[in-house]
């Protein structure tokens, strides 16, 4: 006998996602149930909600829907029951958690302050899993002219050269920069590295007349400021 497809419709009333919300608002079902509700069927003897639990324990180290932030396409689509369009609805859930976040602290941003920069950046750059560097440019009334990524590099390394950040300032006529990175294993410490790539874009700058204003290093709901550190 052919195995089944089990779907939400099947579960007792009691337990289906859909009804749950609708008697007692979506903030009472469960981080599954509510991937469940999104997902919408399961697979071959696996109904919607256990998928769901399947998928939230994906990620070896970061738990829940925190692990659907790190998941790939590949990873999602080799859990039996997700293939390509549910892998995609996963991805889009992330995206948009990352989305909203970020506007929470959109209209309250400073970027004369480098918590408000963090905050900022946060929930976009704390999920990575390579470090990635973005340069922001300012004019000279300390206006944002830019943001840029200006590198891309592995687990525990990204390399920007002097030479890249200040082509890219020199082009946008830039008065002051900032540059932030992500460090994957979520602690912000400064790496020998950090230090040593800061120091040489801030001795840079100070030939050129543009000026680099901070190095913040975001971590896993934290951050280092080289500015706050007095590193600079």
């Amino acid at each position: 006998m052919e195995k089944r497809h089990y779907t939400i419709k099947e579960l007792p009333e009691s337990e289906r996602p859909y009804e749950k919300c609708e008697r007692l608002g979506p903030e009472a079902l469960t981080d599954a149930e509510l991937l469940a509700a999104v997902l919408r069927s399961g697979a071959k003897d696996k109904r919607a909600t256990a998928l769901a639990v399947e998928v939230l324990g994906l990620h070896p180290y970061y738990e829940g829907l925190l692990g659907i932030c790190h998941a790939s396409m590949n990873e999602l689509m080799r859990i039996r029951g997700i293939g390509k369009v549910k892998a995609i609805q996963i991805l889009c859930i992330a995206e948009l958690s990352r989305r909203l976040s970020s506007q929470k602290v959109h209209k309250k941003i400073s970027f004369h302050t480098p918590k408000s920069i963090a905050d900022y950046y946060m929930e976009k750059m704390r999920h990575l899993n390579r470090e990635e560097m973005i340069l922001i440019l300012f004019n000279g009334k300390n206006k944002v002219i830019k943001e840029l990524k200006v590198s891309v590099g592995t687990v525990n390394q990204t390399v920007a050269s002097p030479r890249e950040v200040f082509l890219e300032a020199l082009k946008y006529e830039a008065v002051y920069l900032i540059l932030l990175h992500n460090h994957p294993s979520g602690d912000p410490t400064p790496s020998r590295q950090d230090v040593s790539v800061t120091n040489r874009i801030k001795e840079a700058g100070e030939l050129l007349g543009i000026y680099l204003s901070d190095h913040i290093i975001i971590g896993d709901r934290s951050y280092v400021s080289f500015k706050e550190q007095q590193l600079l």
